[in-house]
């Protein structure tokens, strides 16, 4: 099994999040138990991370297994070797392969070689393990997600991709307000669209960040320009000025807690006094991609 979508969880994303709030609780009494003892994981970067890189290489620690880091640039890959090839090879060392790339098809493609467990640690399109703590994140606050209203604010980029198709799967209503031009990928709102049907999740594509967070348990909200986009920076500070996450939007939801998958432009898509604030559950997440992708690995190799 592969996860290169959060669709790819599919029922057994109930048995992740058990998993995930026991491995949570026993870290807390720092219990800790080896399931991955023996375990090798090939960590590919062609981005940089903080979360990403240090969640999953402290939960192969935890977990009595080990976390190899791989620059492109100090690899072969790095020199022209196929993607394919590095997928056969690496498929003989390791016993499963996280990677943090620019291109989802070079995901796609390494997974199709591989011929152990291949993980999406962010992509151009989706960014899986971030929703699956998101979502965890949330069942905690309201016990439930089903009926759950998140409200997501900005650029449709790949954690709204990810958030937009665990909402259909996982029964939770989502609203999602973008400036023209950067709403999310038609195909993937299609494909929520179709899977929600059997949740019973209702998905909004909107324009007015206040019509989105009516009614809203969490809003949601990321960076404006992402990697690779340093280019646009100007052009989408102006597009999105009035996407930001403040404390006038709050008002249009006093209830809303605010989350944001970070690292965060401060005084940009999010105040200070919002990020900082007592809505704020954003650590919260940051500390669950610990205790979920803990949940992941087990769940692919143990």
């Amino acid at each position: 099994m592969h996860l290169l979508s959060i669709l790819d969880l599919g029922n057994a994303v109930e048995d992740v999040f058990a998993l995930a709030k026991e491995f949570k609780r026993r870290s807390r009494r720092k219990e800790l138990e080896e399931l991955l003892r023996g375990k090798t994981l090939a960590m590919i970067f062609e981005k940089a991370s903080t979360r990403t890189r240090v969640s999953f290489e402290v939960a192969m620690a935890q977990l009595g297994g080990h976390a190899l880091y791989l620059s492109p640039k100090e690899m072969q890959l790095g020199r022209g070797e196929s993607i394919a090839d590095t997928a056969r090879t690496l498929s003989r060392y390791v016993d499963a392969i996280m990677i943090r790339a620019y291109r989802h098809g070079d995901v796609v493609e390494l997974a199709g070689h591989a011929s152990v467990p291949v993980i999406n640690g962010l992509t151009d399109l989706e960014h899986p393990c971030q929703a699956a703590s998101d979502f965890f994140t949330m069942l905690e606050v309201k016990g439930r997600l089903r009926g759950v209203k998140l409200a997501y604010v900005g650029d449709g980029n790949n954690v709204c991709h990810s958030l937009l198709l665990g909402s259909a799967l996982l029964g939770v209503d989502f609203s999602c307000a973008t400036p023209r031009g950067y709403e999310p990928r038609q195909e993937i709102v299609a494909r929520a669209m179709e899977v929600a049907k059997e949740s019973g999740a209702t998905i909004e594509i909107l324009r007015r960040p206040e019509e989105a967070v009516q009614g809203a348990d969490f809003i949601y909200t990321d960076v404006w320009v992402s990697m690779g986009q340093e280019s646009e920076a100007e052009k989408r500070m102006r597009v999105f000025r009035s996407y930001q996450v403040n404390s006038e939007l709050l008002a249009h939801a006093p209830d809303a807690r605010v989350m944001h998958c970070l690292p965060a432009k401060r005084g940009y898509e999010i105040t200070d006094d919002v990020i900082d604030g007592d809505a704020s559950i954003v650590w919260e997440q940051a500390e669950n991609r610990l205790h979920v992708q803990k949940a992941i690995l087990v769940r692919l190799l143990g």
